[in-house]
Formats: structure tokens, C-alpha cells, sequence
């Protein structure tokens, strides 16, 4: 597990593309530049580790182009301490994004495969989730509810219902909406039953999948 200069550099260079896209929180920006994405992909991919794109990973999922994580993640206006929902624990990417943000990660992952090898990995690399569980992400985690965030990292058909349900009022959830192409959309819980919607452009994920596998 070497993260040398040389993959520090690329990193730099990731940071100041993701940049020149439109990311500005710089909280963001240094949780791209610190975290060491080589390690969380298949080493015949490293050289590509810091590319601005996404790249397959097990269980014919694919880790999140960085520029994509970075823009939920300022989407999500993360504070220290805050309670994340995370749907969809993947590489371990995202999460490791939001933990350096200073977030109380509760993450869920369906498929077993990637759900065993990410929670062992992440905590090799230092970051500890509050809640790493094995199940359909459609339901959440309601046991821990309220959040004050909820992120998607899959693109669902529609928005659950049980993940609106478990926001706190004046909480945050950001999912990419739609089949082929996604609409990356941003609700804001106003009270119990209203609900701010905001959309901000397409953008591609692997579809968040009903049942574990």
C-alpha cells in the first residue's frame, strides 16, 4: 500500500482539474488531494488512478469519476460532526471523502463481495466509518435515523421514499435521478412533509439495484 511523490503529485494535478470544472469548497478539494484513489481501484489501473474519470472496481460496480464525488460532496455542504447516509459504500471512495470532511459516515452496500473487502480496507487505511452494513440500500439505515445528509452514489429510477423519510428537517439529500442518463438532484427537507427539489445537470452512474446481492 505505497503512496509515493510521484502519486502524490497526480493528485495535485486531479485537484486542479476538478477545480477548473467549477468545484470551490476547499475542503473538498483537499480530501481529493490527500486521499490515495490508486488504492482503491484493481493496480492494473493505477496509472489511471488520477485521471479524471470513473473505472470498474468488483462486482461489476464501477469508483466515481473524482470530479462526480467532489460535486456531491459539496452538494451535501458537509459540517463537522454531521450525520451522512452514504447509499452505496463502493470502493470505500466516498466514504473516505466524507470522513476526511469530518462526517459521521453510516454506509450501505449490497453487494457482499465489495461490502466485506471495502470494510476491512478502510479501516487498513485509517478511516472509520460510524456504520458499515450489508443490505438494500432503498431502505437505508432507518435504525440510525434522522441524517443530516443522505447521498446517492447509484442512479435510482425514483427517489426512495424510505431515504426522504429519514432526513432530518433542514437536512440535505443529494441523488442522481433517471435510467440511461441521470439528473443529479438536490432535496432540502423544509418540514415534515415539504420537501425543496433542485436539479444540476446529467451525469452517469452504475443504477442502484433493489435487493442485496
Amino acid at each position: 500500500m505505497k503512496d509515493t511523490y510521484r502519486h502524490q503529485g497526480k493528485r495535485q494535478q486531479l485537484v486542479r482539474t476538478v477545480k477548473k470544472k467549477g468545484i470551490t469548497d476547499e475542503k473538498v478539494l483537499a480530501a481529493i488531494g490527500k486521499i490515495p484513489r490508486h488504492l482503491f481501484m484493481d493496480s492494473s489501473f493505477e496509472d489511471h488512478a488520477y485521471q479524471d474519470k470513473a473505472f470498474p472496481i468488483a462486482a461489476d460496480q464501477t469508483i466515481s469519476q473524482p470530479y462526480t464525488v467532489a460535486f456531491q460532496s459539496q452538494l451535501l455542504e458537509i459540517k463537522k460532526g454531521d450525520k451522512v447516509l452514504e447509499v452505496g459504500t463502493g470502493s470505500g471512495y466516498q466514504t473516505a471523502v466524507l470522513c476526511e470532511l469530518g462526517a459521521k459516515v453510516y454506509s450501505i452496500e449490497r453487494q457482499r463481495e465489495l461490502y466485506k473487502k471495502t470494510k476491512t480496507f478502510l479501516s487498513k487505511l485509517g478511516y472509520r466509518p460510524k456504520y458499515l452494513s450489508f443490505g438494500d440500500g432503498y431502505k437505508g439505515i432507518p435504525e440510525y435515523a434522522p441524517y443530516d445528509k443522505i447521498i446517492v452514489t447509484a442512479g435510482a429510477p425514483v427517489v426512495p421514499k424510505d431515504l426522504l423519510s429519514q432526513l432530518k428537517v433542514g437536512g440535505r439529500l443529494v441523488i442522481p435521478v433517471g435510467t440511461e442518463v441521470q439528473t443529479m438532484t438536490l432535496f432540502i427537507r423544509k418540514t415534515a412533509k415539504e420537501f425543496d427539489k433542485k436539479e444540476y445537470g446529467a451525469f452517469r452512474f452504475v443504477p442502484l439495484l433493489e435487493d442485496k446481492n
